[in-house]
């Protein structure tokens, strides 16, 4: 037990008893399946969030039922809108550099410093926590680690600050800290098909 990454009001066993269950253990008869047995909660027939992020090991991160219910509900007006007035089927259309990132926070430097010490001295932008195979970030340079400090010249605070401008037809120039260097690169998004 304990609150992972210094987060305030976090508590986690996430123990596996056992991955290989037999269903007729269970009193299924007609099961041949093996099920996984955990300490997990379940409440029955409420989605509470969707997982998208992995930090490390044990500390993961969903996106909560509430914004996927907005997304999924403006989504469907905006391609039901779209296919009633065009009578085609409606793509959404998206720029992508392919990183998974966490916006900096004192918490964040402080766990990133217990497990390296040599992190590097930051207090605000964008933690690049996974970079995607073959993606415009990795092919522009982009690595695993890095802190994105700068956009286009300005200052980063958070993440929406980089998804913001993914929004506009621009290449965008990325300061990036990595070590001791700070490094300039540009980065054309990739456009794709929703």
């Amino acid at each position: 037990i304990g609150s992972p990454f210094a987060l305030q009001n976090t508590v986690t066993t996430g123990i596996v008893s056992t991955a290989q269950r037999d269903g007729k253990e269970l009193g299924l008869r007609d099961s041949d399946m093996d099920y996984i047995q955990t300490d997990a909660i379940i409440n029955d027939g409420e989605v509470i969030g969707i997982n998208t992020l992995k930090v490390a090991a044990g500390i993961s991160f969903a996106i909560p039922s509430d914004r996927i219910t907005r997304f999924l509900n403006d989504s469907l007006g905006k391609a039901q809108y779209e296919s009633s007035n065009i009578k085609s089927m409606f793509y959404f259309l998206r720029r992508f550099i392919g990183i998974r990132m966490l916006t900096i926070t004192e918490a964040l430097v402080e766990e990133l410093r217990q497990q390296n010490p040599d992190f590097p001295d930051v207090s605000s932008g964008i933690y690049v926590h996974e970079v995607v195979p073959h993606s415009p970030a990795q092919k522009g340079g982009i690595r695993d680690g890095d802190i994105i400090v700068k956009l286009n010249g300005e200052p980063l605070m958070s993440t929406s600050d980089l998804k913001e401008a993914l929004n506009q037809d621009t290449t965008l120039l990325l300061e990036v800290r990595r070590g001791n260097d700070d490094l300039l690169f540009n980065i054309q998004p990739d456009v794709i098909m929703q």
